[in-house]
């Protein structure tokens, strides 16, 4: 793929290669070398440890108080784009422990709710819950949209003239004014609650119910009174697989095995979690026609400095494919389908949609604030591919990669909570992103 971004995607790619055999050289002799961690020094360093940004504002106390069980944080939400307009509301994250520290993970759940000047609504609560001595393991995703998102076809190379002008959007909402976009308003209700028991130690196996219903689906650009007839690719694809224009639904049941050895779930230091979700909507639950799909997802964080375990490259990777039947247009695999919509930073969401799609992501966390860690800083990279068997093209065929960095500022030390603020650049699309919790 000719893409000036692979350029400094490679030189991410090899800046985290040479970090993490710098990081091994540094265990063997004691002397680290690595960027962001330990300077070279035989002297013994002091020992720093881990503040949060309100720590410089408090009287030192003789003896620290004991952490407590919940933390909230609320930050307002004010930007402006194309699609939104000028958007204003709240947003954060919930964290807590149903049990005591020292056996019990801790729960989150990250929400936002706004509104925009072009009369669009955006809420959601996407929660992952663990009971006491972890016993049970939720996942919830719960939104309620009144929107707008530009589509642009199937595959990763769609549209396939390329030409659409830079553009920069907001936490990957918002999108584009191009002509070879096709913006589209709808509602959008989604419930998803997934239910894991714990087999055995970080194993959990359940099941889940899903329900996703688009309506009052307005496709701006369709026209089927003009000669010739303006149709889209929503248009084209609900009429080829009988589904409507304007209104459907999928109903359906999941089974699901997870693994997660994280050591924090909102903003991991070590650990890896892999999770396997196999849904079936049924016809006889409410959707519109039965399909089937799989979601293969794995995380895995690598540290790079033993005396500042925030020092650490993280790696993400999922697929999510369309197995059997036919799922409606604005359901099929697209990046910001994850629970927590955060893939494909450097592009607004749905920018890539296809049957299936492969998705990647590599980032380095590094602390910036001397000792107390308090600012810290991430580099990363992404890259996303999707298919489009109607035009014969491949997952593979066509790559879409993204650079960006990222300030990372420590609000709660004992959650770990941060304030996120990210820049990311992807093929002719720029996108800020402000968030209170990890990527992944």
């Amino acid at each position: 793929m000719k893409n000036l971004l692979f350029i400094p995607l490679l030189l991410l790619y090899s800046l985290l290669a040479s970090a993490s055999l710098n990081a091994q050289k540094a265990d063997s002799t004691g002397k680290s070398v690595s960027p962001g961690s330990d300077t070279i020094s035989a002297k013994p360093e002091k020992d720093c440890k881990q503040q949060a940004i309100g720590d410089l504002f408090r009287k030192k106390e003789k003896a620290p108080k004991a952490p407590k069980k919940f933390m909230a944080l609320v930050l307002p939400n004010i930007s402006s784009n194309p699609s939104n307009g000028f958007l204003l509301g709240v947003g954060g994250t919930f964290g807590w422990y149903m049990g005591p520290r020292e056996n019990t993970r801790v729960s989150s759940a990250p929400f936002t709710v706004a509104i925009t000047s072009k009369k669009q609504l955006i809420t959601f609560v996407k929660s992952n819950i663990y009971t006491k001595e972890n016993k049970f393991f939720l996942q919830g995703d719960w939104r309620f949209y009144i929107y707008s998102q530009p589509t642009y076809g199937l595959g990763t190379n769609a549209p396939e003239t390329g030409n659409l002008p830079n553009e920069i959007h907001w936490s990957g909402e918002g999108g584009t004014k191009d002509s070879l976009s096709f913006p589209m308003k709808f509602n959008y209700v989604k419930f998803s609650e997934i239910v894991n028991m714990k087999i055995k130690e970080n194993f959990y196996a359940g099941i889940g119910y899903h329900f996703d219903d688009y309506y009052s689906i307005n496709d701006e650009k369709l026209n089927l009174d003009t000669i010739p007839k303006l149709v889209t690719p929503h248009s084209v694809y609900s009429d080829t697989n009988q589904y409507s224009r304007v209104h459907y639904i999928l109903s359906g049941l999941s089974a699901n095995v997870v693994y997660d050895s994280r050591d924090n779930q909102a903003n991991p230091y070590k650990g890896i979690y892999a999770n396997i979700n196999y849904r079936y909507n049924f016809k006889f639950l409410g959707s519109d026609q039965n399909a089937s799909e799989l979601w293969m997802e794995f995380r895995t964080y690598v540290g790079l400095s033993k005396k500042k375990p925030r020092n650490l490259i993280a790696f993400w990777t999922f697929g999510d494919f369309n197995l059997t039947g036919d799922l409606p247009y604005m359901t099929l695999p697209s990046i910001g389908g994850d629970q927590r919509a955060r893939s494909g930073r450097g592009y607004v969401n749905g920018r890539f949609r296809g049957k299936n799609l492969v998705y990647g992501e590599v980032e380095w966390r590094f602390p910036i604030w001397p000792c107390s860690n308090i600012i810290g800083g991430v580099l990363f990279a992404n890259a996303t591919t999707t298919d489009n068997p109607t035009r014969n093209v491949a997952l593979f065929q066509y790559i879409q990669p993204a650079v960006g960095f990222g300030i990372r500022v420590m609000v709660n030390k004992y959650f770990r909570t941060n304030i996120n603020l990210d820049f990311a650049i992807g093929h002719q699309s720029q996108g800020f992103y402000f968030s209170g919790q990890e990527t992944f």
